[in-house]
């Protein structure tokens, strides 16, 4: 029984990291708030709100994009990524995270949310 209990709660935990991660198709000059806005206007559901964690950020598609991360509407930062490429960004608790294609061609991202091991 405490075998069964326990292979169930891997599995419960292996699927709840899955749901961590999303996929998107951005239009031309299009501006995607992924999270920390709130419920309704975020793109996905950060499994960490309210801490800090990491955002991976990997950029599955043929053209450039930039990640930005903000903070009571003042810009942290801004990074772009290249066809590719990886970038892991800490999300500090209270931080939005967007994404920003320019104005040629889609872009395609998957968005991943890792816990900070402290």
């Amino acid at each position: 029984m405490k075998k069964l209990i326990l292979i169930l709660c891997l599995i419960f935990f292996a699927q709840y990291e899955t749901l961590a991660q999303s996929e998107f198709e951005l239009k031309p000059s299009q501006s995607m708030s992924i999270t920390g806005k709130g419920p309704g206007q975020d793109a996905m559901k950060n499994p960490y709100d309210g801490q800090n964690c990491y955002a991976v950020i990997e950029n599955t598609g043929k053209r450039e994009f930039s990640i930005r991360t903000q903070q009571n509407r003042k810009i942290i930062e801004t990074i772009t990524i290249k066809k590719g490429e990886i970038k892991k960004v800490k999300l500090i608790k209270g931080f939005e995270l967007y994404l920003d294609t320019n104005s040629t061609g889609k872009a395609k991202a998957k968005v991943e949310f890792k816990k900070i091991d402290e």
